[in-house]
């Protein structure tokens, strides 16, 4: 059919095209039929699972609910965390580096001491979170999870533009309980309040059944919602209910080993990873499997770590149902990543588990430990705390029907945690330049181009320091150096698994490298000696 405008007609729709094009000058914001509606979010945040842990991302484990959101939308393949858990919850919630919102390391529990500056430990009153932009959008926001950015009640997420919460403030708890002698450093939390669990209470549950709660409030409202969902699963202790671990009883008794040759041939059939993507060595503190004597003590551990992903996964797909239910899961935008990579801390010096009690039951409180964690971030070398990829590498997944077309792709362009914040805002056209002085603008960059797929390529680069460790990546190449240690350089394209130190070979490019994390450390207020 054709249309024909006069003069008249084409002067009073000029301003229209124009804002039309502008809004959709790029692939992944085609025009929506009515550009008043605003998208609903989820942004879900899983804690401690490595890069390989999903199904979607090769792995054994069931988790078929985010492998239909994952095959429903988009995977990045090169996607970055801040490798610690308080880090990366300050980088998602600000956009901003750590440091600069006050999160360069670990947050203190609730009494420790105050101070200023990036290692303050809570977030800055200069760093505006998620939940504030998007309220001020017209939002109405929740929580249910762990919040672990700020101990002390004035920090709490209800006074950083949360309208509802309910989760754990603090880093790490018993899935059962809050254990006698935790009571101040393991907070649990609903609205402003402190609270105790129930007897029959499951964190994981527990944190899905308020994410349920809230999105069913929202079903007969017009406003739309901004949901933040940060499960402690898989993080220490291993807990979980019995019939999910029988579901892995027995899979894993074929060791590390043979599970990391598994994972690395999975990731590499679902499209992560090129046919030629080799696997890291094993550390030399990972024995081999062939000569563990005590193999039901480790497989035990992995049986449960398993059968909490999948729990997680159980409570995902009744999130998504609930958007189902209220008629919004096409407009709904759920992005859904980790904190950090696998953990290989041993937790036996906390004394809290009792060795009558089967490994995942209440009163247990164990770690599935390095060997494990390495396998969760196969192929990578490391784990959470490290600045190698298996300590920042996370699966991350955006599903969004009415406007991601390239289901199914994957993404190998590479973005950070601190990146999801300014693709809301974009998302929403909500303008950085109207902040006030007081708001510090946020560091990351918009995704809707990368996932769209209408660029590869990122020209600026990504820091990170945490505990001493430093690094960079420009396009392919990355600096990397560990406390007090010598910077060594990794081409990423053809050595992700950074097994070749290419600094001697070309000091040009390191020193340039090293010449940018010096100017970034600076502006962050890191200290450089």
């Amino acid at each position: 059919m054709v249309y024909l405008f006069n003069m008249q007609q084409i002067k009073y729709l000029l301003p229209v095209i124009l804002c039309a094009f502008i809004y959709s000058c790029s692939p992944e914001r085609e025009q929506r039929e009515n550009t008043k509606e605003k998208p609903n979010i989820v942004i879900i945040m899983a804690d401690d699972m490595g890069f390989s842990d999903l199904g979607c991302y090769g792995s054994e484990i069931r988790t078929p609910n985010l492998d239909s959101l994952a095959y429903g939308g988009v995977r990045f393949s090169n996607f970055y965390n801040n490798t610690k858990c308080s880090p990366s919850r300050a980088s998602l919630l600000t956009g901003m580096y750590p440091h600069k919102a006050g999160v360069g390391r670990v947050v203190l529990h609730h009494g420790g001491r105050l101070r200023n500056g990036p290692y303050q430990g809570y977030l800055s009153d200069s760093s505006r979170t998620i939940a504030e932009w998007l309220k001020a959008s017209g939002y109405r926001t929740g929580m249910s999870g762990k919040w672990h950015v700020g101990e002390n009640p004035q920090h709490w997420p209800k006074q950083r533009g949360f309208d509802r919460y309910f989760g754990l403030i603090s880093g790490a708890s018993s899935y059962y309980e809050v254990i006698k002698d935790q009571p101040r450093t393991r907070q649990m939390v609903l609205e402003d309040s402190l609270w105790t669990p129930p007897g029959d209470f499951y964190m994981t549950d527990a944190i899905t059944d308020y994410a349920v709660d809230f999105i069913r409030e929202q079903q007969d409202k017009d406003t739309p919602y901004f949901l933040y969902v940060a499960y402690t699963a898989p993080h220490w202790p291993l807990h979980a209910p019995e019939a999910d671990i029988r579901r892995y009883k027995g899979m894993y008794n074929g060791g590390w080993d043979s599970l990391r040759q598994a994972r690395l041939k999975g990731l590499q059939e679902q499209g992560i990873l090129s046919k030629a993507q080799k696997l890291s060595d094993r550390l030399p503190s990972v024995p081999a499997w062939d000569s563990v004597t005590d193999k039901a003590f480790w497989t035990e551990r992995m049986e449960v770590y398993a059968a909490m992903i999948d729990r997680l996964d159980q409570g995902i797909g009744r999130i998504v149902q609930s958007t189902k239910e209220g008629n919004h899961f096409d407009n709904t935008l759920i992005i859904f990543l980790s904190d950090n990579g696998g953990s290989a801390e041993d937790i036996t010096g906390r004394g809290l588990n009792d060795p009558k009690i089967p490994v995942g039951a209440k009163g247990s409180y164990v770690a599935y430990r390095e060997p494990w964690a390495l396998a969760s971030d196969t192929p990578w070398q490391r784990y959470k705390k490290w600045l190698n990829e298996g300590g920042i590498s996370t699966p991350m997944i955006a599903h969004w029907p009415d406007h991601i077309r390239n289901r199914g792709q994957v993404i190998h362009y590479p973005g950070q945690i601190m990146d999801i914040l300014p693709t809301l805002l974009d998302i929403n056209n909500i303008d950085t330049d109207d902040l006030s002085p007081r708001w510090k603008t946020p560091d990351g960059l918009s995704l809707l181009p990368a996932i769209s797929g209408s660029t590869t390529e990122r020209d600026t680069p990504i820091f990170w320091e945490f505990n001493g460790g430093k690094a960079v990546r420009l396009k392919d190449s990355k600096l990397l150096a560990d406390k007090n240690g010598e910077w060594r350089l990794y081409d990423l394209k053809s050595d992700r698994i950074e097994s070749r130190d290419l600094a001697g070979l070309q000091p040009e490019l390191a020193d340039s490298l090293a010449v940018l994390y010096s100017q970034w450390a600076i502006k962050m207020n890191i200290p450089t000696e």
